[in-house]
């Protein structure tokens, strides 16, 4: 009889630790599931830019794009940046790689191109013309997509009537395509030799940080 009962227990307890053991999995794998779920959600936000956007110079940890993933993440939003900056792009280079990046989907597309365009003096409606093509591009395949715009100036060693031309080109684009403009993306940065590299060109991982509030201060209200 005493047997019969130490089986008995012994039979319990397995059942008991099974079912625990089951709990305890089944648990992990809602976790998991969540958690996939969570990231699928995640809303894609593509840079697309010069080596402004790609960190030139700097630490991919101190690049702008990265440190604006790091506001998103601090503040729990679901989003995921992805930086397809490329040192010496222009527009036209731009124009030829967009479609490949666009293979991906894309909720919001952060156009920074057009400064390697105005130090090589290519002429405006050209650059233009280049944009608006890259533009259209987003549009066409993600007619949903919120759209940004990084301005740039020249520096006057580009001669007047160029750089008030180059100037205009941003908000004119902006305007006509319905995009959210930061006005000058190294506002604060350019022509400051403290927060720039040795090329005079290239921001420091300091002047990152500055262009990062640039680009916030304008992508905070779209996301």
């Amino acid at each position: 009889m005493l047997r019969k009962r130490l089986m008995g227990i012994i039979v319990l307890a397995c059942v008991v630790a099974a079912c625990g053991n089951t709990k305890d999995e089944n648990e992990k794998s809602e976790a998991a599931a969540v958690k996939n779920q969570t990231e699928t959600k995640l809303r894609n936000i593509l840079f697309f830019g010069t080596s402004l956007t790609a960190g030139y110079g700097l630490d991919p940890s101190e690049a702008y794009p990265t440190l604006i993933q790091q506001k998103i993440d601090s503040l729990k939003l679901p989003y995921k940046v992805i930086n397809a900056g490329l040192s010496g792009e222009t527009s036209a280079g731009g124009k030829g790689r967009v479609d490949w990046l666009l293979k991906q989907k894309i909720d919001v597309f952060v156009l920074e191109l057009g400064a390697n365009d105005g130090l090589r003096g290519i002429p405006v409606a050209e650059t233009t013309k280049n944009l608006q093509f890259i533009i259209d591009q987003v549009k066409k395949k993600y007619p949903n997509a919120k759209m940004v715009l990084a301005g740039m100036q020249m520096p006057p060693s580009m001669g007047l009537t160029y750089t008030n031309q180059f100037r205009e080109v941003f908000p004119k684009l902006a305007s006509k395509n319905g995009m959210v403009l930061i006005p000058f993306l190294l506002d604060k940065v350019g022509g400051n030799a403290k927060l720039n590299q040795k090329d005079g060109i290239h921001p420091t991982a300091q002047g990152a940080k500055i262009l990062a509030e640039n680009v916030w201060a304008k992508l905070e209200g779209v996301l």
